[in-house]
């Protein structure tokens, strides 16, 4: 069925208070540098209804503005040094409000295909990346005709990771509710002085965002079901010395089954590179509500061969796994240095088919955003980045028995195979 989605003409929403003083300059964090320009969208589909959600949430997020005036303002370019700040002008952010032509459960946007439904559901900067004029975040409130909506947000992630993102959202949430300020009072970059981003993970994350250009990989909605979760789990038992988390078990099946399915285009015995984003605050010590970006890169080196990944263990995938997070702390304790000579070869390492990119959405926070309808059924987004084999695991979705995962890392012609490898752990 054809779904038209129509939208109102985009408005600026500011913070519902004005400032008395000139706007500050807040110089990001080394943290933020790398991912400066670059956007991300994630989508919450709520399948209960609530009053008017478009103007619900509008008026609740001007009044969370008040808290987050970072995200209200816009990105400044040094003359001299070109160094980046984030001036707190209170101009605000972009937000639409639109409705659809039918009922959620017409769209499946529960189950694929939904990828083409999903640009409609979310406003987009007008080019490839962010432009310094733009406002840090863009909001989009679809409602359906049956009452449920969907909530689309974009944002230039120099101004926040996940993390932040989810509290804004979960301090929108709480005030639209009744509550008379967030829960959690939001922490900047300008309020808590973080150590430095490990070089390698700048590296990294600078490749990722600048450099690479986009491929055509197959767009895929998985679900690792929780009896395979578990099984890995149990399998385990005590030899890591903590139980094996939901994220090191999803991340060591997609991990094998994908080099299970490319091993025939390469040589077996060529690296297979495991990189993922891990979430620092508890590593550097920041507050609770600290929401700008704290997320730092881990690659598992030195990285296995294709060989290993496919005809190891998965009890040894995971201690692979657990090994490389175990190593975070340290790397900020100005300890691990000898992850360093690896930057020369970032690219060609780290880059080709038989890399693969994970990042975790489980616990940061989406799961508990509610305007007053109760949290949302499914939460979702354009895995990414493209540029590179890449899947976001353990997103948000009630009722499903397993962890979700949405990917592109697969060409098209090898999506039947994985899907066929993914079932041997059902």
């Amino acid at each position: 069925m054809r779904v038209i989605v129509s939208k109102c003409s985009p408005l600026l929403v500011r913070p519902s208070t004005e400032q008395s003083t000139p706007a500050d300059h807040i110089k990001v964090s080394s943290f933020d540098k790398p991912l400066a320009f670059s956007s991300f969208s994630s989508f919450h589909v709520f399948d209960r209804a609530i009053h008017e959600p478009a103007e619900t949430i509008k008026r609740a997020l001007s009044r969370a503005l008040d808290h987050f005036r970072l995200i209200a303002g816009r990105v400044v370019v040094g003359d001299d040094d070109g160094d980046l700040c984030i001036a707190c002008t209170g101009e605000g952010v972009e937000f639409v409000a639109a409705t659809a032509s039918c009922a959620l459960v017409d769209v499946k946007l529960f189950d694929p295909p939904f990828a083409a439904l999903l640009k409609d559901l979310a406003v987009e900067y007008p080019e490839a990346s962010c432009r310094v004029a733009d406002p840090l975040l863009l909001m989009q409130v679809t409602e359906f005709s049956c009452g449920a909506f969907v909530l689309g947000v974009t944002w230039n992630h120099v101004v926040a990771d996940g993390t932040g993102i989810a509290l804004l959202l979960r301090a929108v949430g709480e005030l639209a509710r009744g509550f008379d300020q967030p829960s959690v009072p939001p922490v900047t970059c300008a309020d808590q002085l973080l150590p430095d981003l490990p070089p390698l993970a700048a590296a990294i994350e600078q490749t990722i965002v600048g450099q690479l250009k986009p491929k055509d990989y197959a767009y895929l909605d998985i679900t690792v079901p929780m009896s395979a979760i578990d099984r890995i789990k149990a399998e385990l038992g005590n030899e890591l010395g903590a139980p094996c988390t939901v994220f090191e078990a999803v991340t060591a099946v997609m991990w094998q089954c994908r080099s299970r399915v490319i091993m025939p285009d390469d040589d077996p015995d060529n690296p297979a590179p495991l990189v993922f984003a891990a979430d620092a605050r508890r590593a550097v010590g920041a507050a609770e509500g600290y929401y700008s970006n704290c997320v730092t890169t881990q690659v598992i080196a030195p990285p296995p061969t294709i060989r290993e990944v496919v005809e190891g263990d998965i009890k040894d995938v995971v201690k692979l796994i657990r090994s490389s997070k175990e190593q975070i702390p340290a790397t900020f304790a100005g300890e691990g240095e000898e992850g360093v000579p690896l930057l020369p070869c970032v690219e060609d390492t780290l880059f080709g088919y038989s890399a693969l990119f994970v990042t975790s959405w489980r616990n940061l926070g989406f799961e508990a955003t509610d305007f007053g309808g109760g949290t949302p059924a499914r939460v979702m987004c354009h895995p990414g980045p493209e540029s590179l084999p890449a899947c976001v695991a353990c997103l948000p979705r009630r009722g499903k028995g397993g962890a979700n995962v949405l990917s592109r890392f697969l060409k098209e012609e090898h999506g039947g195979a994985f899907l066929a490898e993914l079932a041997k752990f059902t």
